[in-house]
């Protein structure tokens, strides 16, 4: 009896060593659900033009993915802005994007093709709405916009729709009461004062395109007061992502003097479809929110993403694997 027991208790202890192993294993599955090989593949990420915020935001979104998938392969693009984002991601030409709520709700609305394939990944920073003036300028309004030269953004872009909304909520008809021009940030500023008299821009502060633009040149932004955005709330729709806010002085220091100025601005969302793999997307969500600290030192827009508000996607429901990465990061 005395040679039986030591082998019962080795048993025991090897079945208890297995059963801790089993245990700890389930126990790892559920703190990291992530902790599996990285996802692989190709995807593909549409941004805005290369003098704007989404670009910009975008590389380093890039970098930031070769580090946490190095199996995966992105493919950055440019484009026109949120309206040519939301289609691309709709219609399968991009799998990946950022584009601003209303432009979002805009290509719901409206019924476009793909539209109920759209879902959200990720809440992240709002864009504000800049009108951009010669310094000398004698436009203080929306309304002083009358005849004037007046660029209004890329036809496919999120500007493009913000300006015919503020122009009409001033009483102005985007095409007949004023020269209307298709440049967007890459291009309008360099024009100011010779070929227009201003032009719109919405996007995150500081944008690099303005900051460049005062280093070399005297501008100046004209308000966008809350009686437009009550009227722009009044037309219902997508409208009601406008909200009231203030372009803080430290945005461009050498030209604000200072001051704040009021405008309006909307959130910009990371956008997918509904049949990306869930997997993938719980590690782009996982490494959009985790790297706002690097990306934010570059990027002070990116700063203001926030695991708190990232869940929120409106107009857009959350991608199941968004859904995976926050209930994982839930305290």
């Amino acid at each position: 009896m005395s040679k039986v027991f030591p082998r019962v208790g080795r048993r025991r202890a090897a079945q208890g060593a297995a059963a801790g192993a089993v245990v700890l294993g389930l126990l790892l599955w559920w703190l990291l659900p992530l902790g599996e090989e990285p996802p692989g593949g190709r995807i593909t990420f549409s941004t805005g033009t290369r003098a704007g915020v989404y670009w910009k935001y975008g590389e380093l979104l890039h970098t930031e993915f070769r580090k946490d998938m190095p199996d995966l392969r992105v493919e950055l693009t440019t484009s026109a802005g949120s309206q040519e984002n939301v289609k691309r991601v709709a219609t399968g030409k991009a799998d990946f994007a950022i584009a601003a709520a209303d432009a979002v709700a805009t290509y719901r609305l409206r019924d476009r093709p793909g539209a109920g394939r759209l879902r959200g990944v990720a809440r992240l920073y709002d864009d504000y709405v800049q009108l951009v003036v010669p310094a000398g300028s004698d436009i203080r309004s929306v309304a002083d916009l009358r005849g004037k030269r007046v660029a209004i953004g890329l036809p496919d872009s999120g500007v493009r729709l913000i300006a015919d909304r503020v122009l009409q909520a001033a009483g102005l008809d985007p095409e007949k009461d004023i020269t209307p021009s298709s440049e967007g940030i890459d291009t309008g500023p360099e024009r100011l004062g010779h070929e227009i008299d201003a032009f719109f821009w919405s996007g995150g502060l500081p944008t690099d395109g303005l900051t460049r633009l005062a280093r070399t040149s005297a501008f100046r932004l004209v308000p966008i007061g809350a009686d437009l955005v009550a009227k722009l709330h009044e037309q219902g729709g997508a409208a009601r992502y406008y909200r009231v806010t203030s372009i803080p002085e430290s945005a461009y220091p050498t030209v604000q003097n200072g001051s704040a100025v009021p405008t309006m601005a909307v959130s910009n969302l990371l956008i997918t479809r509904g049949d990306m793999d869930p997997r993938l997307t719980e590690w782009v969500t996982r490494t959009v929110i985790e790297s706002r600290d690097g990306i934010g030192a570059h990027v002070h827009s990116a700063q203001l993403v926030d695991l708190r508000t990232a869940i929120y996607t409106d107009p857009l429901q959350l991608h199941e694997g968004a859904r995976r990465y926050y209930r994982s990061v839930k305290p």
